[in-house]
């Protein structure tokens, strides 16, 4: 028994831990887990993006304006409360658009319009178009060359400002909603050979208009060549300037040439990615434009402007060049139709036949944009 237990002491004593294992021992039961950083998680932007839609970009945001005096409405329903009335010409933001009604902002004001009736900055929804009002800066009507009195070279109305949409100045080219949609498809049409529309104006107020009807008078009465220039049958004065409210007044017409993209880039708007031109070469048309005269016709003889479908069996001018053909295809192929009597000047028959008989006639001068970046 007593060597049993002495053999089981020295067992005990040689197996003991020394004070510097209970130590070292200690030392790493009382290590604690490191702590792990904490994370952070970064949410990246969606990158921008190509709007999908019949613009270039959304609406919301645009510059609008009331094309004749209009209800701003409480709700979308015309029998909702009459919340004030737009004079024509009055501008506004659009905020939303629900089946036929925008929600508007103007003068503090928030409220439903019929869009039937507005018209929009085209600028606002088609970025990539080149925008060249002349008329604001130096008119370039002419009649067989020679200059019309107080009209050629001058600015005849203001119509270019700071867009903070598009972030620079830039022309106000307004033209019926409806319409804008069809000017979008010519485009796309011109920019998938590397071309684009060079827009010289939409909207045109009637003071303007009639301005350029006396000086025009003015001339031909006064010179035999430009009388002949406007007045051979079967042309007369009303084909090369409309002595009443004209198409330009309404809202259905553009004055638009062609040129051959030299260069361009990606650029955003908000959240959209857009095509920027940033060198064009406009191609050679059969007259420069704005040229009143039988000298810029398009067919032989005057075609009913009011037909969507007489123009096609028309007799082509023999100075209908390839460059004014190309730009006849892309504005008729996006269903706007010609005029007999200038190469540069196209219709939306529809956009007019949905505003007949309620429709605006020029009485003001839109020389302001409301624009904001896509909401």
């Amino acid at each position: 028994m007593g060597l049993l237990v002495i053999v089981l002491a020295a067992a005990y004593l040689l197996n003991k831990p020394s004070n510097e294992e209970k130590q070292i021992e200690n030392a790493d039961t009382d290590i604690q887990p490191e702590t792990a950083p904490a994370f952070k998680q970064i949410i990246e932007p969606d990158p921008p993006k190509e709007y999908i839609g019949e613009l270039e970009l959304p609406i919301d945001g645009a510059t609008g304006y009331a094309s004749i005096e209009m209800d701003l409405k409480s709700s979308a329903d015309d029998q909702s409360d009459t919340i004030e009335i737009l004079e024509a010409g009055t501008g506004f933001v659009i905020l939303e658009e629900v089946d036929d009604w925008w929600l508007i902002e103007t003068n503090g004001k928030s409220g439903w319009v019929k869009h039937q009736f507005c018209l929009i900055n085209l600028p606002d929804v088609i970025p990539s178009i080149i925008y060249n009002n002349t008329n604001t800066y130096s008119s370039k009507f002419v009649s067989s060359g020679k200059s019309l009195p107080g009209i050629t070279g001058q600015a005849l109305y203001k119509g270019k400002t700071y867009n903070e949409r598009l972030d620079k100045e830039e022309y106000i080219v307004p033209v019926l909603y409806a319409m804008s949609k069809k000017i979008f498809l010519a485009q796309q049409f011109a920019l998938e050979d590397d071309n684009t529309l060079v827009i010289y104006e939409g909207y045109r107020p009637y003071s303007i208009q009639q301005a350029v009807v006396k000086a025009l008078s003015t001339l031909a009465h006064a010179d035999q060549k430009v009388m002949a220039g406007i007045n051979s049958y079967p042309w007369s004065t009303f084909w090369f300037i409309d002595t009443k409210v004209s198409n330009h007044q309404i809202g259905y017409a553009i004055d638009v040439s062609l040129a051959k993209i030299d260069s361009k880039t990606e650029s955003t708007i908000g959240d959209y990615l857009i095509k920027e031109i940033t060198k064009y070469t406009e191609y050679k048309m059969p007259t420069p434009i704005h040229e009143l005269s039988m000298a810029s016709a398009t067919f032989t003889a005057p075609v009913s402007a009011k037909s969507p479908t007489d123009w096609k069996k028309a007799i082509l001018d023999p100075d209908m060049n390839k460059p004014a053909l190309l730009l006849q295809m892309y504005c008729t192929d996006a269903g706007l139709t010609p005029l007999a009597s200038e190469w540069w000047h196209f219709n939306d028959l529809d956009a007019l036949n949905s505003v007949t008989g309620n429709s605006s006639d020029g009485s003001y001068i839109l020389s302001e944009v409301h624009s904001v970046i896509p909401l």
